[in-house]
């Protein structure tokens, strides 16, 4: 992916990724499914690997977007999460490659979990947000 096509998505859901309070809020309304797909490809992922942090089927995911019916509110919060997560996650390794490299391996502030593992919830994204704010301050150990 250009840089310039993931500055294009994070400018586009930047004022609903601006803080926690404006995440929840823009959740709430229900976020379109194109967010799915705008995820699909700032992520890498494959569609079904994406669908399954969804807790969801591809095909209810299609469904959802030929019948341009937005994600519920649970499956709104994470999207705008994991865009977050990518916006941060790209500002701090400086490349979105790098970035897409390290949520694949195990990381030590977070039990050695690997980071995608753990955006299957919005806790899990939480702890993964917070490992990448550690790395920002030096306070990895």
């Amino acid at each position: 992916m250009q840089v310039q096509e993931a500055a294009a998505i994070y400018s586009k859901y930047e004022t609903q990724i601006r803080d926690n309070i404006s995440i929840v809020f823009n959740a709430r309304k229900g976020l379109s499914t194109k967010a799915f797909y705008d995820i699909v490809l700032l992520s890498g992922f494959k569609k079904e690997q994406l669908a399954e942090l969804f807790h969801t089927s591809l095909k209810t995911i299609n469904r959802y977007y030929q019948s341009e019916k937005n994600l519920d509110a649970a499956s709104s919060e994470q999207a705008l999460k994991i865009i977050a997560l990518f916006k941060k996650g790209t500002e701090l390794f400086g490349d979105l490659d790098a970035f897409r490299r390290w949520i694949t391996k195990p990381a030590f502030g977070i039990g050695w979990q690997t980071p995608l593992d753990l955006m299957q919830t919005s806790g899990g994204i939480d702890l993964v947000m917070e490992e990448l704010y550690r790395i920002e301050y030096g306070a990895t150990a």
